[in-house]
Protein backbone atom coordinates (compact mmCIF):
# COMPACT_ATOMS: atom_id res chain seq x y z
CA UNK A 1 0.00 0.00 0.00
CA UNK A 2 1.66 3.64 -0.88
CA UNK A 3 1.22 6.20 1.35
CA UNK A 4 2.62 9.83 0.88
CA UNK A 5 4.98 11.81 3.21
CA UNK A 6 6.23 15.45 3.38
CA UNK A 7 9.65 15.58 4.42
CA UNK A 8 11.81 19.03 5.62
CA UNK A 9 14.94 18.57 6.50
CA UNK A 10 17.24 21.50 8.16
CA UNK A 11 20.93 22.19 8.48
CA UNK A 12 23.39 22.68 4.96
CA UNK A 13 21.54 21.11 2.26
CA UNK A 14 21.31 23.67 -0.21
CA UNK A 15 24.60 23.76 -2.83
CA UNK A 16 25.43 20.48 -1.69
CA UNK A 17 23.84 18.45 -4.07
CA UNK A 18 21.00 17.54 -1.59
CA UNK A 19 17.89 17.86 -4.26
CA UNK A 20 19.81 15.97 -7.22
CA UNK A 21 21.27 12.95 -4.93
CA UNK A 22 17.31 12.71 -3.47
CA UNK A 23 16.29 12.24 -6.80
CA UNK A 24 18.35 9.86 -7.56
CA UNK A 25 17.89 7.67 -3.96
CA UNK A 26 14.36 8.12 -4.57
CA UNK A 27 14.29 6.87 -8.20
CA UNK A 28 16.53 3.59 -6.67
CA UNK A 29 13.94 2.99 -4.70
CA UNK A 30 10.81 3.57 -7.04
CA UNK A 31 9.52 6.92 -4.90
CA UNK A 32 7.82 9.11 -6.77
CA UNK A 33 7.47 13.02 -5.97
CA UNK A 34 9.39 16.35 -5.67
CA UNK A 35 11.73 17.71 -4.01
CA UNK A 36 12.73 21.12 -3.92
CA UNK A 37 14.97 24.34 -2.20
CA UNK A 38 12.72 26.45 0.27
CA UNK A 39 14.03 30.34 1.20
CA UNK A 40 14.99 29.41 4.44
CA UNK A 41 17.50 27.39 3.41
CA UNK A 42 15.72 24.21 4.09
CA UNK A 43 15.01 21.43 1.48
CA UNK A 44 11.19 20.26 1.24
CA UNK A 45 10.43 16.86 -0.44
CA UNK A 46 7.03 15.08 -1.06
CA UNK A 47 7.65 11.41 -1.56
CA UNK A 48 5.24 8.85 -2.65
CA UNK A 49 5.53 5.23 -2.32
CA UNK A 50 5.46 1.79 -0.01
CA UNK A 51 5.86 2.21 3.28
CA UNK A 52 8.90 0.54 4.00
CA UNK A 53 10.87 2.56 0.82
CA UNK A 54 9.22 5.43 2.50
CA UNK A 55 11.63 4.65 5.56
CA UNK A 56 14.18 4.24 3.68
CA UNK A 57 14.66 7.48 1.88
CA UNK A 58 13.50 9.26 5.72
CA UNK A 59 16.85 7.41 7.06
CA UNK A 60 18.89 8.42 3.78
CA UNK A 61 17.88 11.71 3.81
CA UNK A 62 19.27 11.85 7.64
CA UNK A 63 22.67 11.26 6.12
CA UNK A 64 22.03 13.31 2.31
CA UNK A 65 25.22 13.86 0.13
CA UNK A 66 29.04 13.25 1.87
CA UNK A 67 28.98 17.55 1.54
CA UNK A 68 25.55 18.28 3.62
CA UNK A 69 25.10 18.59 7.39
CA UNK A 70 21.59 17.48 7.79
CA UNK A 71 20.13 18.89 12.02
CA UNK A 72 17.10 17.57 11.48
CA UNK A 73 14.13 15.82 9.28
CA UNK A 74 10.70 16.61 9.81
CA UNK A 75 8.07 13.94 8.40
CA UNK A 76 4.37 14.91 7.97
CA UNK A 77 2.01 12.36 6.60
CA UNK A 78 0.19 13.55 3.29
CA UNK A 79 -3.02 12.68 2.36
CA UNK A 80 -1.72 10.51 -1.25
CA UNK A 81 -1.56 12.09 -4.44
CA UNK A 82 -1.53 10.32 -7.30
CA UNK A 83 -0.40 12.77 -9.48
CA UNK A 84 3.43 12.03 -10.01
CA UNK A 85 4.42 9.21 -12.37
CA UNK A 86 8.83 10.19 -11.58
CA UNK A 87 10.49 11.63 -8.62
CA UNK A 88 12.02 15.38 -9.80
CA UNK A 89 13.25 18.14 -8.77
CA UNK A 90 11.82 21.63 -8.44
CA UNK A 91 13.68 24.98 -8.63
CA UNK A 92 10.88 27.40 -7.55
CA UNK A 93 9.73 28.47 -4.06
Amino acid sequence: MCKCIRIVVKGKVQGVYYRDSTRAKAQSLGIVGWVRNLSNGDVEAMAIGKEEDLKKIVDWMWEGPTIAKVDEVLVYEERLIDEFKIFKVLYAR
